[in-house]
């Protein structure tokens, strides 16, 4: 069992306290989006956070219907970003749960016009997902987007503007994750198995050279941007340029800042660690509260919000057995870092 922190760390602020398990947060041109993954009981999956202490449902109440086609409905959303046009990108699996079969159709990246409210367009990874697959997480560069899968390991690199997308990595040991650990023990599912998070966490350097990446137990590897963006590579030479980077703990989030530094989420520790470019490490904040942080979002203010999801304690990762302590807070710390260039917040 790992040494947990007991002191609370008085940078530390709750801006969000949640009565469901949240797992995503974003920021944009003032207004809060949330996510949640129904890991404990349906519901709401993405709303605007109102000034009040209000949720509404986002981008309405009827793309939150539940066992709904996926023609104007979310399956499954898993997270959620501003992106660097402005609008918000939220990331549907496409699978109703981590294991669970792909509803064709499913796995899209649905952008929305926040000045309007509206869903703008949809784009369909089909072509690229597998059956088990299970889309994560989504970062961009210069009219490209990657993503994670963490059901069946890849990454997907989305051209934005066509919609074309290509599968890569396709179970590439660099996307392969083991089991994962919080507070000292393995998450395991209803049925006791270890759970595997695959392919999971990613993030683009500044100067969108490089791409990191991981599975959800570590570690951290990188791949030149230029090599996931050429269509003539053969799968042996691009998994020729895969380079390990660095041997971080089981992660439920990351975030980078401009100059190229990674928060990690260390849900091993209840820690936030800062990754320099130099590989330099050191623990940017520990706290008791910080149960399972989860995708961590950078505002331009240099404020990072850590969602304290609990993720490990509901029923589907702690053995069918939910021991979340309600509520679940959004906590915000200042940081010496602003983000790189990803739209107005």
């Amino acid at each position: 069992m790992p040494l947990l922190p007991t002191e609370v760390d008085p940078r530390l602020t709750s801006v969000l306290t949640e009565n469901r398990v949240c797992t995503g947060v974003t920021t944009l041109r003032g207004r809060v989006f949330v996510s949640y993954p129904l890991a404990d009981g349906p519901g709401v999956q993405v709303a605007e956070a109102l000034p009040d202490g209000g949720r509404n449902p986002y981008p309405d109440a009827a793309w939150n219907r539940l066992n709904q086609s996926p023609d104007g409905a979310f399956v499954h959303v898993n997270g959620l970003r501003a992106g660097p046009d402005g609008r918000l990108w939220i990331v549907d699996s496409g699978a109703p749960q981590l294991g669970a079969r792909q509803v064709p159709g499913g796995a899209r990246l649905i952008v929305v016009d926040v000045d309007h409210d509206r869903v703008d367009r949809a784009y369909h990874l089909d072509a690229a997902v597998r059956p088990d697959s299970y889309i994560d997480d989504v970062r961009f560069h210069d009219g490209t987007a990657y993503l994670t899968d963490a059901g069946a390991p890849g990454l997907i690199v989305l051209d934005v503007e066509s919609g074309r997308c290509r599968r890569l990595l396709d179970g590439h040991p660099s996307t392969v994750g083991g089991p994962v650990v919080a507070d000292g023990r393995a998450l395991r599912d209803p049925g006791g198995a270890e759970v595997c998070l695959h392919a999971d966490q990613l993030e683009v350097s500044p100067d969108g050279r490089w791409l990191y990446y991981q599975p959800a137990s570590g570690g951290m590897s990188r791949i030149g941007t230029r090599w996931l963006n050429d269509p003539t590579l053969s799968a042996e030479e691009l998994a020729r340029r895969v380079e390990p980077w660095w041997d971080t703990p089981s992660t439920g989030g990351t975030a980078i800042d401009a100059l190229g530094t990674i928060y990690v989420s260390d849900v091993e520790r209840r820690r936030v660690l800062a990754l320099a470019p130099d590989r330099s490490v050191r623990t940017l904040v520990a706290d008791p509260r910080l149960s399972w942080v989860d995708a961590m979002w950078l505002d331009t203010d240099g404020q990072l919000w850590m969602p304290a999801a609990q993720l490990h304690l509901t029923a589907g990762f702690n053995g069918g057995r939910s021991s979340v302590d309600y509520p679940v807070e959004v906590y915000r710390m200042r940081v010496d870092g602003v983000p790189p260039a990803l739209g107005t917040d």
